[in-house]
């Protein structure tokens, strides 16, 4: 029998009101839950260097749409731009647009839209439209530490946490650690990430458990989330365990080093005391000293015991040098990589410095030898934040004692010291065994310094600014770089200049002109290559490429443009005529890469200083200079700092663009392992290696280039 179901009784009004009354409740509840939902939500950052804040992001979230206000003033300069976004699906933007100032005061107006299965963009470096089914990965040209967080919850949400890129390339996320920050109820669980693909270096991002960005790093600057400050050390000891283990790894995968002798045959030694290569010799070198150089017709015998390096005719070179570095953890691959086994810092962290000089030393981490000097900066708004900032007189001496203490090569003199300061720097320097050198400070001049105590002037611009400036203008601030606009019509005739040149003449003053950047700053433009990036640009990651397209100095007018066009063919008329004067030149590039060591060296040439004597310039006259009698020349018993290139310098500088081969410290290094390891296209293929099987170690590929498929195979032996 079926069992009987009542029918379902209808409410009663009252019940019927009460419903009422709770839908009505329900509705109001919602409605305040999803007003609080889209409160925005209000997230800022500071930007630390050195301990001392430069800098803010300001990020406010309203749902989907997202606005960033980006300001950092660092030693008068610094980007200072506003951004808007609109999150689409994936945690990808789908519309992203930048307008403000770059580093120096260029404008920035930069836009990425994707809609009706298109993508289009505009930015310094290019722009363009391509058909896409969703919307792509965007990567800014102009871009604030905010953009690090968008990337890596993108990247999150992403299968195997890599993404193909627009405009070029693809970006990979790495899970580095989980940690905590802070004690207590201040504790923050958080999740230490590593963005690899785009830059020269990778970048670090802290991301708390909602996904938010908390902190940015890498070198010596730091973006942490406000009212963190505090944790400020905390994660700049985390972010250097992070890339020095890295760095280390790398270091062990990319450095071949061998028991037994290395013989490089079938190479042109050049010499830099004649400036010229000799016939086919071999070079042999046990670990780090060279122990012969033997014509090649004395090199007849059978050697089955012995590394053999096949040079192919090419020229052997003593190592390159850059005069004007500001080391970081990552900068030691990419110097070795162009040829550059020594430099000066100068100007740095100085607890950071002094632990990494002796752990490249013991070969824990790749990097050529660093000649420390010791920045010193005055207090002002506009200071540098590196090295000492002495608050007095007697501060700045104990300071240079410091630096003197620790075996430091020169004192360096930056924008914001007072005047008056210079003279009694400069006297406990000479006490202590080292000499000066520096910018000119702010409302001092060249001639002045140069009587105070100087040895050196660094910066062409420096210099020159001492014949283009007024007395009262300040040069602490970007006008120390845009003012060299008025150098187009300067007379290198003139008294101001001549008296300069005499003194320096007289005094033996050295000039550190630092060229490449003040060609970049004066020549770079929008949407075109610069002139000195145009041999190894397109082989770099995409975000570098992009970067470096870009206009950093403002222009008001074509007149703007030709000014600075004309200024910089007087800079490199003054480097003709400081060396035609006898003036030391010490090629020096103030930046990182290796790159622009090879593009100083090429403006000498320019300039119309021959190649051998600019070979000379960056090889043996360095070491000279710093009184290294172990280094400058391919001798017997010198230390084996060497470079492997396939063409002949002495005919075209360009030849040291692509080296095969380096030598620094008793381990080989090939530039073409090392760029594949860096995401950067090989520039030339390593020479042939033959290493006895004996002689292999762990990891080493039997001591053969080819770990990262660069190598020649058939020469590594079974």
């Amino acid at each position: 029998m079926k069992k009987r179901v009542p029918p379902r009784s209808s409410p009663s009004r009252a019940a019927s009101g009460t419903w009422k009354v709770q839908a009505v409740l329900l509705a109001l509840a919602m409605g305040a839950a999803a007003g609080a939902q889209a409160a925005p939500v209000i997230e800022k950052l500071v930007i630390i260097q050195n301990g001392e804040t430069v800098g803010t992001v300001t990020g406010v979230t309203d749902g989907a749409s997202v606005s960033v206000d980006y300001y950092v003033d660092d030693n008068g300069r610094g980007p200072k731009h506003k951004e808007t976004l609109t999150i689409g699906a994936g945690g990808i933007p789908t519309r992203w647009t930048v307008a403000g100032t770059s580093l120096m005061g260029g404008g920035v107006n930069e836009s990425f839209t994707w809609e009706g299965g298109q993508a289009s963009w505009i930015s310094q470096a290019d722009k363009g439209t391509v058909p896409a089914a969703k919307a792509p990965l965007y990567v800014v040209n102009d871009d604030s530490p905010w953009a690090l967080g968008v990337y890596a919850r993108a990247l999150l949400k992403a299968p195997g946490n890599s993404l193909p890129l627009l405009p070029a390339g693809s970006m990979r996320l790495v899970k580095v650690k989980a940690t905590t920050l802070g004690q207590g109820k201040d504790a923050v669980p958080l999740t230490l990430y590593r963005i690899e693909g785009v830059n020269l270096a990778p970048d670090y991002v802290l991301l708390d458990k909602a996904g938010r960005l908390f902190a940015t790093f890498g070198g010596h600057e730091l973006t942490i989330r406000q009212g963190h400050e505090k944790e400020s050390h905390a994660i700049q000891a985390l972010g250097t365990e992070a890339e020095r283990t890295l760095a280390r790894d790398r270091q062990k995968m990319l450095a071949h080093r061998y028991s037994q002798p290395v013989r490089i045959r079938n190479v042109h030694v050049f010499d830099p005391r004649t400036g010229t290569l000799g016939g086919l010799s071999t070079v042999i070198v046990l670990r780090d000293r060279i122990t012969a150089v033997l014509p090649a017709e004395q090199d007849g015998s059978p050697v089955d015991d012995q590394v053999i390096v096949d040079g192919q005719g090419g020229t052997l070179l003593p190592g390159l040098h850059d005069m004007h570095s500001h080391t970081t953890l990552n900068s030691g691959l990419f110097y070795l990589a162009a040829g550059v086994t020594e430099t000066r810092d100068m100007g740095n962290d100085n607890a950071f410095l002094q632990d990494l000089m002796p752990r490249i030393e013991a070969g824990e981490l790749a990097g050529p030898r660093i000649t420390p000097n010791g920045f010193l900066e005055g207090r002002s708004p506009y200071s540098a934040r590196y090295g000492i900032i002495p608050e007095t007189v007697a501060d700045a001496v104990k300071a240079v004692d410091w630096y003197a203490d620790r075996g430091y090569f020169q004192i360096k003199i930056y924008n914001s010291m007072t005047p008056d300061w210079v003279r009694p720097i400069a006297d406990e320097a000479h006490k202590r065994g080292m000499t000066v050198t520096g910018h000119v400070p702010a409302f001092d001049t060249p001639d002045r310094c140069i009587r105070d105590g100087y040895s050196e002037i660094t910066h062409i611009n420096q210099l020159m600014l001492g014949w283009l400036l007024k007395p009262e203008e300040d040069t602490r601030t970007p006008l120390r770089l845009t003012a060299m606009a008025r150098a187009a019509d300067l007379d290198l005739n003139s008294a101001p200049v001549q008296a300069t040149v005499n003194l320096m003449e007289e005094g033996h003053i050295a000039h550190d002109p630092t060229a490449v950047i003040l060609e970049r700053l004066m020549l770079s433009r929008a949407g075109a290559t610069p002139p000195g990036d145009v041999d190894y640009l397109d082989n770099m990651p995409i975000g570098y490429q992009r970067y470096r397209k870009r206009t950093f100095v403002p222009l008001k007018s074509p007149a703007d443009d030709q000014a600075y066009v004309k200024a910089f063919a007087k800079v490199l008329a003054t480097l003709k005529l400081l060396h035609d004067k006898g003036i030391r030149l010490l090629p020096g590039t103030d930046d990182v890469t290796g790159f622009t060591v090879h593009r100083e060296m090429e403006l000498y040439t320019l300039a119309g200083i021959s190649p051998a004597e600019v070979l000379r310039l960056s090889t043996l006259s360095p070491e000279e200079y710093m009184g290294h009698g172990d280094l400058g020349t391919v001798e017997r018993g010198k230390l084996a700092d060497l470079v492997l290139i396939a063409g002949d310098p002495t005919r075209d500088i360009r030849a040291v663009k692509k080296p095969r081969l380096v030598m620094k410290g008793g381990a080989i290094y090939y530039p073409s392992e090392i760029y594949q390891s860096l995401s950067i296209k090989p520039f030339a293929d390593a020479p042939p290696v033959t290493a006895p099987k004996a002689d292999a170690g762990p990891g080493d590929s039997l001591g053969a280039p080819g770990l990262f498929g660069g190598g020649h195979d058939d020469d590594m032996g079974d």
